[in-house]
């Protein structure tokens, strides 16, 4: 009898505990080291977004655990597009907890200003979309992050910028500004409206008039943010970005980052070989997908449901979408946040709740 009732005992504890934990969660405990992105990798055979789910959040914890920072390439686009994958699979909240670390444990601990001025543009970028994605409202650590921008924006409205060569987001201050101000626009609580923000968006208009965007990627983002933000870019421009931007579609229905930047005369790939601008991709694809439904192009128009498709057939067995490195072919870091783009476009046009963004 006694052994029956320890069998009991034993099984009951190890329900309970079954029971308490979210079965299939991937956290900073047990997260496996990310595999190395290669360009080979088989598709899938059908569409999962819960390996899209796995993919990102191992790729963002494993980076988080081994490099403790956050950056545009990974874990920023993580915390983005992430909330559009949790009613398939949970996440642990702990990337979003570790973007707010960087105001709770240094900036609102005496660390002003921040070792690196384009910190708080990174994560302060991040925060808001997790907010529209999940809460809906502007948390007060976000706001916080937010308003510490500002206190590293240089005079003439720009920031230093993380040039890493990088391309299309770590190479030139251009793409800060833009990140900015699109994080100011799609902010809830009408963040765009407070103080802070109203003067340091004024320098970042006068940044954008005395400095022109290089290559059609970084008018496109430009674009983005003009739709959610005043004065950026007249209305007239913001079509003929859209026009050249779908004009670069592929016959197999994706777009290739690179045919993004090929209009930049002074950028060379660091590893000297040609761009590719006839190969889809992953970042390019979904991000010519969210801008133009930002600016009102329907999800049933026929450019669109074929950029869909492409990225429906073209997810890799990890449950990425691959992205080519526009800088150099020993790293394709671009791939998370390819990923993530994928997710963001698929959001934008049903197949995921949550669009569109603050509304």
């Amino acid at each position: 009898m006694k052994g029956y009732l320890s069998f009991c005992l034993i099984f009951l504890v190890f329900v309970s505990r079954g029971l308490c934990q979210e079965p299939g969660l991937i956290t900073l405990e047990n997260v496996s080291s990310a595999k190395r992105i290669v360009a080979d990798e088989p598709l899938r055979k059908r569409f999962s977004a819960e390996q899209a789910a796995r993919y990102l959040d191992n790729t963002s914890l494993a980076w988080q655990k081994r490099r403790n920072c956050v950056t545009c390439h990974t874990n920023m686009a993580y915390l983005m597009a992430r909330p559009a994958l949790s009613e398939v699979l949970k996440d642990s909240g702990e990337v979003r907890g570790f973007f707010e670390s960087y105001f709770m444990e240094r900036w609102g601990k005496g660390e002003i200003p921040p070792k690196h001025a384009y910190n708080p543009v990174v994560v302060g970028s991040a925060l808001a979309f997790n907010d529209v994605q999940t809460s809906g409202k502007l948390s007060a650590i976000t706001r916080q992050t937010l308003d510490m921008m500002w206190k590293t924006q240089r005079s003439d409205g720009g920031w230093d910028w993380a040039k890493c060569g990088w391309a299309p987001m770590e190479i030139d201050d251009h793409f800060g500004v833009t990140l900015a101000a699109l994080a100011v626009g799609i902010a809830p609580g009408n963040y765009v409206e407070s103080e802070a923000a109203k003067k340091g968006m004024e320098k970042i208009r006068q940044f954008l008039k005395d400095n022109r965007a290089h290559s059609l990627h970084h008018r496109m983002m430009l674009a983005w943010a003009s739709i959610r933000v005043d004065g950026l870019m007249e209305d007239s421009k913001r079509k003929e970005v859209l026009e050249e931007m779908l004009s670069k579609q592929l016959h197999g229905g994706g777009w290739a980052t690179p045919a993004f930047l090929v209009d930049w005369k002074d950028y060379e790939r660091m590893d000297k070989k040609p761009h590719d601008p006839n190969t889809p991709d992953a970042y390019g694809t979904g991000l010519a997908i969210i801008v133009a439904r930002e600016m009102g192009i329907p999800a049933e128009d026929d450019r669109i449901q074929k950029g869909i498709r492409w990225l429906k057939n073209n997810q890799r067995q990890s449950g990425s979408w691959f992205t080519r490195s526009p800088a150099e072919d020993s790293k394709h870091y671009i791939t998370n946040t390819g990923t993530a783009f994928a997710v963001l476009a698929l959001q934008s046009c049903g197949e995921f709740e949550g669009w569109p963004f603050g509304e």
